[in-house]
């Protein structure tokens, strides 16, 4: 099978905001798995998103880390309010 495409087109760049997947979310029983979980990616040298909003980025009451993997998609991991 051969399939032709444009030089560009090859090895496009990705970008969360770019069509196609880019944003995972998982679930927290509690609010301290989001705290440990932020320390963990922080001491490993994830990029933390939203820094000045954590852990309230998705608004009050959304206790939330989120951070970018290596392919640069979003992840999210959410403790449940209240």
């Amino acid at each position: 099978m051969i399939v032709q495409a444009k030089e560009e087109c090859l090895e496009p760049k990705y970008h969360r905001c770019r069509v196609g997947l880019n944003h995972l979310a998982f679930h927290a029983e509690i609010k301290l798995q989001v705290d440990l979980m932020t320390e963990k990616l922080m001491a490993k040298g994830y990029r933390v998103l939203y820094r000045d909003w954590h852990p309230f980025a998705g608004g009050d009451g959304h206790y939330a880390v989120y951070c970018e993997d290596p392919d640069r998609i979003k992840v999210e991991l959410v403790a449940p309010s209240g």
